[in-house]
């Protein structure tokens, strides 16, 4: 009876549980390991007797050798044996792994029934144009609230340049007019002075005094 035989039974028809597979793949599989490692030391013993005894003892040498030969034929097929279940196992846990997400989303497609099933499509889309329609009244509301209607926003911007324009013309004649006659401002000018400086009427004296010194010297 094969490994898979004694794992799985000869029931054909007999199901099981991919989790359930698995953990008795472990667990043959740690068989094996165990196998394994032992037959690897058997052949590292057959192969150090056939050494130690060579053509000293040819005979010993020789059976050491074939025991070695079987010992890794054996060992090939454990370590093909473990291969395949080592693939064997992935596929398994693949399985499971899609067998679960399926189950899940089994349950979101019966979730997702149910939480539709009392919707309809043509009362969806008349809701959604409801409140469309509800948002624009909204939109027109609120605009209608914003726009001061009856405060002075309906005088024309035109009108309101050409008074700005009158009164600034008003204020700069009544400037002009303020102003008054040009002779009126000349009277408050202050006066040019008459009197001479001092010391110029001093230089005139001394001018004088020479002049008349120099008549008297002429008629004496």
């Amino acid at each position: 009876m094969s490994v898979f035989a004694k794992l799985f039974g000869k029931n054909k028809n007999e199901t099981i549980e991919p989790t359930e597979a698995i953990q008795k793949l472990v667990e043959v599989q740690g068989m094996l390991e165990k196998k394994s490692a032992f037959l690897e030391k058997k052949i590292e013993h057959e192969l150090d007797t056939a050494k130690k005894n060579g053509t000293k003892n040819k005979r010993v040498a020789l059976q050491a050798l074939k025991r070695k030969k079987r010992f890794e034929k054996q060992l090939a097929h454990v370590d093909g044996t473990l291969t395949t279940i080592e693939f064997q196992k992935e596929a398994l846990e693949n399985a499971s792994t899609n067998t679960e997400v399926l189950k899940v989303m089994g349950v979101a497609a019966k979730a997702m029934k149910g939480a539709h099933k009392d919707m309809d499509l043509d009362k969806v889309q008349d809701v959604m144009d409801d409140i469309a329609e509800q948002q624009e009244v909204a939109n027109e509301i609120s605009e209608a609230i914003s726009n001061p209607v009856g405060f002075g926003e309906d005088v024309d911007e035109d009108d309101l340049l050409a008074e700005l324009e009158d009164l600034e013309q008003e204020q700069l004649d009544e400037q002009l007019i303020n102003v008054g006659p040009i002779s009126e401002g000349l009277d408050d000018l202050p006066s040019v002075p008459t009197a001479e400086p001092r010391a110029n009427k001093k230089v005139a004296v001394a001018d004088d005094d020479d002049d008349m010194k120099e008549l008297a010297a002429w008629a004496s």
